[in-house]
């Protein structure tokens, strides 16, 4: 995630730009070819419609795409599902409406849904290993994705570029925008794993320290 000095992913609009330079994209762009999977959530879509989870070569194995839409609320004229490429899988919850389903269903390679009114996130990574073999999965967000999965305990490694701005607003999202700790005590530890200024940006990367 690229984020301002003060924290945010994007402004109080939640129009999201980049942040980051273009070191700050190459960065992406190597981070995309080391993994088995892309995720990012609908959210992110719907405010980047350009995007597509690509990589920037002719991969021999480029890494599955994967879109995580709790109730279907996506831009179903995204570039992401306009453009040929590793196979798109949208994740979904039981919740999401039949004709949005067969919507979606159309423009992805498999679409599965799990947990109710909430995605069960375990479960949908477990599947995603069994059926995909992914191993390795990059999660772009947004926010809410990612508080997702930090609640859920499925992140390793956070990779985060500090970018010299400051954007404020109280309703500006930030990198996990979710209640993860009700007190400091509840905070999920972080263990500084490497650290590389470039110019005014730094690229830091974190691994998650797991509860004695």
């Amino acid at each position: 995630m690229a984020l301002s000095a003060d924290g945010k992913i994007a402004s109080a609009n939640r129009a999201i730009t980049s942040l980051g330079s273009r070191r700050d994209h190459d960065h992406l762009l190597h981070l995309r070819t080391t993994v088995d999977a892309i995720m990012t959530g609908a959210g992110t879509v719907n405010a980047q419609p350009n995007i597509t989870l690509g990589v920037n070569h002719r991969a021999t194995r480029p890494p599955l795409r994967i879109l995580v839409t709790g109730h279907g609320r996506a831009n179903l004229r995204a570039r992401l599902f306009r453009e040929s490429g590793a196979p798109l899988i949208i994740l979904a919850t039981r919740q999401l409406p039949l004709t949005r389903r067969a919507a979606l269903a159309k423009r992805a390679h498999t679409l599965r849904c799990f947990g109710h009114s909430t995605l069960d996130f375990p479960a949908a990574l477990a599947w995603l290993r069994q059926k995909w073999n992914v191993r390795r999965l990059l999660c772009e967000g947004g926010g809410r994705l990612n508080a997702g999965l930090l609640a859920a305990g499925l992140v390793d490694e956070i990779h985060l570029t500090h970018c010299p701005l400051i954007l404020g607003g109280s309703d500006a999202p930030t990198m996990a925008d979710g209640t993860l700790a009700r007190h400091l005590g509840e905070a999920i530890q972080l263990r500084l794993s490497s650290l590389r200024v470039e110019t005014d940006e730094a690229f830091a990367t974190y691994k998650i320290l797991l509860e004695k």
